[in-house]
C-alpha cells in the first residue's frame, strides 16, 4: 500500500514575478505529484513570522519576512510517494547559485534569499506549514 505523504509548496513573491506559475505547476504535475489544493494570497506579516519562526533570531530572519509579505504568493499542499524528498530535488539548494540547471532554483532563482519556492523540509514541517496556510474542511 502506498503511503502518501503531503508537502507545503509557496511560490515567492519573486516567481509570481518572474510568471513561473504555470511552469512550476507543470514541473509538479508532469512528475506525477498531485496539487490537492492551491490558492493565491498575500501572507501576513503575523503569519510570516509564525512560517519562519525557528529562524527568527538568524540575521536574514526580516529580509526573509520582508520579502515573502512584499506581494503575492501562490501556496499549494502537493501529495505523492516520498513527495517531500522529491520535490526538495526538484527545487535544489537553498541558495539558488548552488542548484543544478534543472533544478527549479537552478533554472530560475538568483541568491539565497531570491530563490522563487519553500518546500517543506520534513513530515513534521509540512503537518505544521499546512495547518498554517490551509483549513481542513
Amino acid at each position: 500500500m502506498d503511503i502518501k505523504e503531503r508537502t507545503l509548496v509557496i511560490i515567492k513573491p519573486d516567481g509570481i514575478q518572474k510568471k513561473l506559475i504555470g511552469e512550476i505547476i507543470s514541473r509538479i504535475e508532469r512528475k506525477g505529484l498531485i496539487i490537492t489544493n492551491l490558492k493565491m494570497m498575500r501572507i501576513s506579516k503575523e503569519l510570516a513570522e509564525k512560517h519562519y519562526g525557528e529562524h527568527k533570531k538568524k540575521p536574514f530572519y526580516r529580509n526573509l519576512i520582508n520579502f515573502i509579505t512584499s506581494d503575492s504568493v501562490v501556496v499549494m499542499i502537493v501529495e505523492g510517494e516520498d513527495v517531500i524528498s522529491t520535490f526538495r530535488l526538484m527545487m535544489g539548494p537553498t541558495d539558488s547559485r548552488k542548484a543544478a540547471p534543472g533544478t527549479i532554483r537552478g533554472d530560475y532563482g538568483l541568491n539565497i534569499e531570491r530563490n522563487i519556492i519553500h518546500g517543506s523540509d520534513s513530515i513534521k514541517s509540512a503537518k505544521r506549514e499546512i495547518s498554517l496556510f490551509f483549513q481542513e474542511e
